[in-house]
């Protein structure tokens, strides 16, 4: 009897947890296809972008995952169309693949709500390369306002700007909070790190939206905390190098900002809509398919599509939300789905198990969303954080990688410090439009570091990096 052909395109959580599952019954030949070779673990994404723990952390390689599945094949390849009456999908060297079975598990990408253009300004989080990307930013920009002498510029590289107060903008925020308050304290002599300014912008009434409303308070007080300006119904209306305009209560502002991170929104992935363009199915505003009580595409009973590819069905006209228990559950699914048919049997409907969420501030900070848990699971501070660190130690995927990564934030958190803060990529230097002279140089008979330079741009009677007009120090 001939192998029943699964082909899963994607290896995040849906599509990996699908392969993960198949690959263990003989009766089905397992192709998962990915344009990267690694799996990552994308709830920690954001501790990459801020200088915490490596790429190599919280990626594994999916041949290495999957290397004891016998009937499992991973190819590296970008899958770009489909022909769902010959039941092939096409790959970008002109490859086609050939299947039975389809689970569509490709994810999502950054929207920016129809003004591509800010993309370039405002980069998003969504992959290893965006992480690094968002990293050298970050570390860009306090060296160009160690160096630069106009105030107003050390300004705009001293204000961080996040876009988006969902569970991404407001870790992205805290870690932010944490890197300008302790992390980065005395590496600096022209500046204060402590002065940086952050913003986080979210256009509705209140940060984290799936959230009881209790629990989005608290998020917010331990934001400021932190230093972090929060600012709730703004709305961006422009976005460029220098600044970004946002509205309030219809009053147009202009904020100066040279490092703006974008967290606001997503959409399906290109080939996903190319399925529903196909199958004739229909998307949301966004692009994901909106498939049926089991998953399927409407009309192709064939074809599965899971996590952030799809509107998944849950309760009270609800979809199941954006994170990544929504996708390993469903990828667990659709594989168990495709062997029950085998035997004969109806998978019935896919049913969504609600385990919550948590969301980290920084050191000692977060708030979860656990409902089941009763109150336990409405917790804010140091247990939040605490729940935290134990979910994503036991969700990371290899043994070595989860080892690492705790050794690296128990260092963290008695040192304070981020022992990834490379800057890497391109330009590796800041743009700097009027560089100044070193605010502490050495004493020339004794050699000690004692004696400050020029202050940078401000009366010699203010300190190193002040406005002249503002009688606080640094920025």
């Amino acid at each position: 009897m001939a192998q029943h052909r699964v082909l899963i395109v994607g290896g995040g959580f849906g599509g990996l947890n699908a392969a993960r599952v198949l690959g263990r019954d003989a009766r089905v030949a397992v192709t998962l296809v990915d344009r990267r070779n690694f799996h990552t673990f994308q709830p920690l994404l954001y501790q990459v972008a801020t200088g915490a723990i490596s790429p190599g952390d919280i990626a594994q390689p999916l041949r290495s995952i999957l290397r004891k599945r016998a009937n499992t094949t991973v190819l590296l390849g970008e899958a770009v169309g489909i022909d769902v009456e010959r039941r092939e999908v096409v790959l970008s060297d002109g490859g086609p693949l050939p299947y039975d079975s389809l689970i569509v598990a490709t994810g999502a990408r950054h929207s920016y709500f129809g003004n591509d253009q800010w993309a370039a300004d405002a980069p998003g989080l969504k992959s290893i390369d965006d992480a690094l990307e968002i990293r050298r930013r970050i570390l860009i920009a306090f060296e160009a306002a160690e160096r630069e002498q106009n105030v107003e510029r050390r300004r705009e590289w001293m204000t961080f700007l996040v876009i988006g107060g969902g569970p991404t903008g407001v870790e992205l925020a805290g870690a932010l909070g944490e890197i300008a308050n302790d992390t980065l304290r005395r590496d600096f002599r022209s500046i204060r790190s402590p002065d940086a300014r952050i913003i986080l912008v979210e256009a509705l009434d209140r940060i984290l939206p799936p959230y009881p409303p209790g629990r989005s308070r608290s998020a917010k007080q331990q934001l400021e905390k932190l230093g972090v300006d929060v600012r709730t119904g703004t709305r961006v209306i422009d976005v460029d190098a220098h600044k970004v305009t946002v509205v309030h209560d219809g009053v147009e502002e202009a904020i100066p900002a040279r490092t703006t991170l974008w967290a606001a929104g997503v959409q399906a992935s290109t080939f996903a809509r190319r399925v529903a363009e196909a199958a004739g199915a229909e998307t949301d505003r966004a692009g994901r398919i909106i498939v049926g009580p089991d998953l399927t595409v409407p009309g192709h009973p064939e074809i599965f599509a899971v996590g952030d590819a799809a509107v998944q069905p849950w309760k009270d006209g609800k979809p199941v939300p954006g994170i990544a228990q929504g996708g390993i559950q469903a990828g667990t699914w659709a594989a168990k789905a495709v062997l029950a048919r085998l035997d004969g049997r109806d998978p019935g409907r896919f049913r969504y198990t609600d385990k919550g969420d948590v969301a980290v501030i920084g050191r000692l900070h977060g708030v979860t969303n656990i409902r089941w848990l009763g109150p336990l699971g409405r917790q804010g501070g140091m247990v939040a954080w605490m729940m935290w660190l134990a979910i994503h130690i036991f969700y990371l995927i290899g043994f070595a990688n989860r080892m690492v990564v705790l050794i690296r934030w128990a260092w963290s958190f008695f040192t304070s410090g981020r022992g990834t803060r490379l800057i890497t990529g391109s330009p590796l230097l800041p743009p700097i439009e009027e560089p100044a002279p070193p605010a502490w140089v050495p004493d020339a008979d004794t050699g000690d570091a004692s004696r400050p330079a020029a202050t940078l741009g401000a009366p010699d009677s203010a300190p190193a990096g002040a406005d002249a007009s503002d009688d606080r120090p640094g920025i």
